[in-house]
């Protein structure tokens, strides 16, 4: 069976997330529906990371297969027509081999989280940073944030709800810096923890605001105690920015 591989953006504020739940409608479920119009097949699409309820996607990565073989252009405008009003994109569709699986042949994640720390609510960017309203020192935020680079147990920075089987994971980067009023905080591995990206963020904001010092943030980390990690940051800020095969 010909399998297709997807590239995606979409906006995560009206879903559930990327994975089909019964609470609400999610970015999956709505693929499944689109490939269903188009194609008359059943099928389940898989996804390279499993985007929380309100977390958007520049290049999320899918794939499925189908029992017909069809030209990835016309399974990609197809897609489009069904997905529409929804705010999905299928950017890409190309043929895969038959051991391409969008999660586990996955080499590498990419994330982007953006802060806006300015005194005045956010309106066009609402739902899509965090509004902050006391400044941040962002140069300080990333001399403490080289405290989590390597290999850790970041169970401080993990959810109880998190499946995976260790807490340890080996983060590559993660990088804070200025431009204008907007914050970016890039970070990059292999996997991440149930949210570990929105964790570290969260206590990254803490040293920003000069309430934790890069000692706090790394005895939090050393504490491997999910009690010892700063507020979470909300789902609104935080972007797949790219998965590396």
């Amino acid at each position: 069976m010909p399998r297709y591989k997807l590239t995606l953006e979409y906006d995560g504020t009206p879903f559930v997330g990327w994975q089909m739940q019964e609470n609400g409608p999610s970015v999956q479920d709505r693929l499944i529906e689109a490939v269903r119009a188009f194609s008359g097949e059943e099928v389940i699409p898989r996804g390279a990371g499993r985007t929380d309820a309100g977390v958007h996607a520049l290049a999320q990565v899918a794939h499925f297969d189908l029992a017909k073989d069809w030209e990835p252009g016309k399974v990609r405008d197809a897609l489009n027509a069904q997905l529409r009003p929804d705010p999905i994109s299928v950017l890409a569709c190309e043929g895969a081999p038959e051991d391409f699986d969008a999660r586990f042949s996955a080499k590498a994640r990419h994330y982007l989280y953006r802060i806006v720390d300015r005194r005045a609510p956010l309106a066009l960017e609402r739902n899509r940073a965090w509004g902050v309203f006391r400044p941040l020192d962002a140069a300080t935020m990333h001399e403490a944030a080289q405290t989590l680079i390597g290999n850790h147990d970041f169970t401080t920075f993990r959810s109880t709800e998190c499946q995976a089987k260790s807490p340890v994971k080996t983060l590559d980067r993660l990088d804070v810096s200025r431009h204008g009023e907007v914050i970016r905080i890039e970070t990059s591995a292999r996997s991440f923890l149930h949210n570990q990206v929105r964790s570290m963020v969260g206590s990254l904001k803490l040293v920003g605001e000069g309430g934790w010092k890069k000692r706090d943030l790394k005895q939090a980390l050393e504490a491997r105690d999910r009690n010892a990690c700063g507020p979470v940051a909300p789902a609104c800020g935080l972007y797949l920015v790219k998965v590396d095969y």
